[in-house]
């Protein structure tokens, strides 16, 4: 398989484009435990937002169907990798404290770069190097203090940490599965989550009353909807990029979304955000931008 060369404008503007995606996903909790604070446990704030997604997007992906069924074995991979890092990110948003669930899934840029150098024949130089060394030494940095060596320590934990290898996975799908569109790519993917989420319902948590169920979707209905003008942008703007930057690359420039993430924790549910946070923050961005500028 060939992998095409992006010149440097068109790096720039993915790498750009997926450092605001970042960003936006570092607010992803906060509809999260919205939905919880509304009765929905588990998997089911994540099943409340796919679904709504792909009633707003199915419509506009009918003309394409013919050619997303030609590609149906590349979508049911990237999709089935994206969409489970997705679903099980989500679910850890509720089982474990923000800080943790965002930092324990971007281990990712340590296996999107071995993924890069086994199946792409990436080479790893001093400049990505001292990307991961500034990423991961500013993740250890947050996690670690009194807290010790950041091991996952919960459900919440563990399935951030999975998350984290299956989006490596998944975006080395989404990279050499390029000719697919990108509404094709982002539905397979938010079909992907859906599913993972629905066949773990029996696990986790449930609804918080079946009697009032009704009364539920008419209180989270509309809230539902309207999240995705803010969900289907940032899927957009995470799955274009993946598809024209490797995996190493991806999980790297992902990192915005922790700073965001760390800050607006501390602001709207009173997680810590001290010196120690800070420094974390600022050496995370240094690896993010080392990737832009290495272009």
């Amino acid at each position: 398989m060939t992998f095409r060369a992006l010149d440097g404008a068109d790096l720039r503007t993915a790498s750009v484009a997926l450092v605001i995606g970042g960003m936006m996903w570092g607010l992803y909790w906060i509809p999260v435990r919205h939905f919880v604070d509304q009765g929905l446990d588990g998997p089911w704030p994540g099943i409340v937002m796919y679904t709504s997604a792909l009633i707003v997007l199915t419509p506009f992906l009918m003309r394409e169907r013919q050619a997303l069924l030609k590609d149906w074995r590349g979508l049911i991979f990237s999709g089935m990798f994206t969409g489970a890092a997705f679903s099980l990110f989500t679910i850890s948003l509720v089982y474990t404290d923000v800080v943790r669930s965002i930092l324990l899934f971007y281990l990712t840029p340590v296996w999107g770069t071995i993924l890069g150098m086994v199946f792409l024949g990436e080479r790893l130089g001093p400049a990505r190097v001292l990307g991961l060394l500034c990423g991961l030494g500013g993740m250890f940095i947050v996690l670690g203090g009194e807290q010790g060596f950041p091991w996952p320590r919960n459900t919440g934990d563990w399935l951030a940490l999975i998350s984290g290898i299956t989006w490596a996975m998944g975006s080395l799908g989404l990279y050499r599965t390029s000719g697919i569109s990108v509404p094709g790519q982002v539905f397979a993917f938010v079909s992907g989550a859906l599913v993972l989420s629905l066949l773990s319902v029996p696990f986790g948590g449930g609804l918080a009353s079946s009697e009032a169920v009704g009364e539920m979707v008419i209180r989270i209905g509309p809230v539902a909807l309207l999240s995705v003008l803010y969900t289907l942008p940032m899927f957009f703007l995470t799955i274009w990029p993946a598809t024209k930057l490797t995996p190493a690359r991806v999980g790297l420039l992902l990192m915005s979304e922790v700073v965001v993430g760390l800050i607006s924790a501390a602001v709207f549910s009173g997680e810590p955000f001290g010196m120690r946070e800070a420094l974390g923050a600022a050496l995370i961005v240094s690896a993010a931008f080392l990737e832009v500028m290495r272009g």
